[in-house]
């Protein structure tokens, strides 16, 4: 199988299994892309963090930039149609078929059920890019490798939040913490 069609099928799985958007997806394709030995734990964190800052729904990004370190431009281009694919259709076809879907009891059902696990797949990914981030635990058997400078940068922004939405009753943009987070890193790790 070539690395185009391998890239188009994976992407077009997630897509066609994953709901709750681009953040419910990332457990998916942590899990995949990790078990394909396309990225490590810490090259996934990175593409996490620039699909999140830059234009455009993380999946969708993540997916681009994933296929194009795998395969060049092509390469990302078949992973972006593969996650795509699946959503798309679906939507022609509800859209096709029934005007009135969020009305019916089952759909609601369904839906209500489909959000805790969607809630849980997202809390426990951010637990475990944590742990990873912070504490360096990729596996129960690891030890502890404490990383003082992704911990700092992590208590200023919580530090800023805090300020900025309590003390000044204002919301901060997400944008603005991610440029905040950049220039912090940047500070950070060049001491």
């Amino acid at each position: 199988m070539t690395v185009y069609l391998k890239l188009f099928l994976t992407f077009l799985k997630i897509g066609a299994v994953s709901f709750g958007g681009g953040y419910g997806m990332i457990s998916l394709i942590r899990e995949t892309v990790i078990q394909n030995g396309w990225l490590t734990d810490g090259e996934l964190l990175n593409f996490i963090a620039v699909s999140e800052s830059t234009p455009g729904p993380i999946a969708i990004n993540m997916a681009t930039f994933i296929g194009s370190s795998q395969g060049g431009i092509f390469g990302s281009f078949c992973a972006t149609l593969g996650v795509v694919l699946p959503s798309f259709v679906i939507i022609l076809i509800i859209v096709a078929l029934v005007s009135n879907l969020l009305k019916i009891a089952g759909v609601k059902a369904f839906l209500g059920g489909i959000r805790p696990c969607v809630m849980s797949l997202i809390i426990g990914t951010a637990i475990t890019m944590g742990l990873s981030t912070l504490l360096g635990l990729k596996t129960v058997s690891n030890e502890i490798d404490v990383n003082i400078k992704s911990i700092i940068i992590l208590g200023i922004i919580i530090v800023i939040h805090f300020v900025v939405k309590y003390l000044l009753k204002k919301k901060i943009k997400p944008i603005i913490m991610i440029i905040i987070s950049a220039f912090l890193g940047v500070a950070v790790y060049s001491i």
